[in-house]
């Protein structure tokens, strides 16, 4: 299983959180001429700012421990696409070691570690751990909105106590306007995309569009029966974005699902109820009758969807 933000490095801020009044150790102080707050002359210096404050935030309980150097070239190499630069295994050593300076600040016993011994940790592992396996991959997806500069401007300001530019509540109302700008641009890209698409599907020779705007295909016919709105069916099914992506598949997992038609989107309440047992369709669900404005994990606001279903069983 692959190690993420939820792994090792929750675990160890988790840990760290639980020891309130712990002393850890900081970074020297900053020069006085880097304790003068940034200016910041753009929006995308101040977004990234505000996300510098809150990634130090997170981390600040460790800051004495984390090589900023480090922690930065490993973000990088994560936007450039590239292999972490530690591996899985050296990650979960650093993070043990790390857990054990924390433990032994803290005042208890590190299991395995003579009473009176100090243990130690590689600032610069724990560096290119949070790098590699939580801020680069966390980031990564707005990487083109993001000045790196600003970023670990803001790192610095927080682990060096030097004077941020922004308090933590105005960060965070930053992030909140940025994210709910990025949300609508993408909706309105999205919603712009599935709207020429489904006007073009239509008139593709066995492409039925119901009064709902629901899309269909009949990719083979079936001699069942044919389940209503409330039924609960067995089914195999593999769903895709419009660029192709694969977002969830039973397929995949190598067995069939059992649901309530009453129970999911829309357009599958509609869709799989105009299927006999034995039957294979192929459905394009417009945004308003899947996810919406608010999207569901991989599947961005105002998505059309593609579905392949195969309906196996009505079961009651």
């Amino acid at each position: 299983m692959k190690m993420g933000k939820r792994g090792a490095v929750a675990s160890l801020l988790i840990l760290a959180m639980a020891a309130p009044g712990v002393a850890f150790s900081q970074q020297p102080a900053a020069p006085a001429a880097t304790k003068e707050k940034s200016v910041l002359t753009s929006e995308r210096e101040t977004i990234s700012y505000a996300i510098g404050i809150d990634v130090a935030s997170s981390f600040e309980p460790i800051a004495g421990e984390v090589d900023v150097a480090e922690l930065r070239r490993a973000v990088e190499n994560a936007f450039a696409g590239g292999q972490p630069l530690l591996s899985q295994e050296e990650a979960q050593q650093t993070d043990a070691a790390l857990r054990a300076v924390m433990m032994a600040r803290a005042g208890q016993q590190v299991p395995g570690l003579a009473p009176g011994s100090q243990p130690t940790v590689d600032r610069k592992k724990v560096g290119l751990m949070l790098g590699s396996y939580a801020v680069g991959p966390s980031l990564a997806a707005i990487k083109d909105d993001i000045d790196l500069n600003s970023v670990f401007k803001a790192v610095n300001d927080v682990f060096s106590k030097g004077n941020p530019t922004m308090t933590h509540e105005q960060a965070k109302a930053t992030l909140q306007a940025f994210s709910t700008a990025k949300q609508s641009a993408v909706a309105g890209k999205n919603r712009e995309q599935g709207n020429a698409f489904l006007a073009k599907n239509k008139t593709q020779p066995g492409v039925v569009t119901t009064a709902s705007g629901l899309q269909y295909q009949v990719l083979r016919a079936g001699s069942g029966e044919r389940p209503m709105a409330t039924s609960r069916v067995r089914v195999n099914y593999e769903g895709k974005l419009l660029d192709g992506t694969v977002f969830d598949s039973s397929y995949e997992r190598g067995q069939p699902v059992d649901f309530g038609l009453n129970q999911v989107i829309k357009g599958w309440t509609e869709g799989v109820s105009l299927m006999p047992v034995g039957a294979k369709y192929r459905f394009w669900i417009p945004a308003e009758l899947a996810y919406g404005s608010n999207g569901s994990g991989p599947i961005g606001p105002e998505s059309t969807l593609t579905f392949d279903v195969e309906l196996l069983g009505v079961l009651q």
